[in-house]
C-alpha cells in the first residue's frame, strides 16, 4: 500500500531572529543621559506611590539621567523636577 502523502525533502527553514527591543527603542543603560523625543500626554512619578503629573514639568531639550530600567520598556529617568517613568521609545540619548 502506498502512502497518500509522500515525505517532503525540505531544508530546515530559518527561524526569524528574536527581537530584544523594538526597533524604535534605543538601547539604554543606567546612568546614561537622555532627553525626550516627544512630550507624553502625562508624566507618571517613580515614587513608591506613583502620581500622574502634567507633561509640562519637563522640556523637550531638558537632559535627564536613567536611574532604573524596568519591565516592558519602561525607564525611570531623573530630571530637574523629579524622577518619572517613561517609555524607552520616547527617549533619545543626549
Amino acid at each position: 500500500m502506498a502512502e497518500a502523502n509522500p515525505p517532503h525533502d525540505s531544508a530546515p527553514s530559518a527561524a526569524p531572529a528574536p527581537a530584544s527591543q523594538p526597533a524604535s527603542a534605543p538601547a539604554l543603560t543606567v546612568g546614561q543621559a537622555v532627553s525626550l523625543r516627544v512630550r507624553p500626554s502625562y508624566l507618571k512619578t517613580a515614587d513608591p506611590m506613583p502620581m500622574l503629573r502634567p507633561p509640562d514639568l519637563i522640556g523637550l531639550q531638558e537632559v535627564g539621567q536613567v536611574v532604573e530600567l524596568r519591565a516592558l520598556g519602561v525607564v525611570a529617568v531623573r530630571f530637574r523636577r523629579g524622577t518619572f517613568l517613561l517609555d524607552a521609545a520616547a527617549l533619545a540619548p543626549a
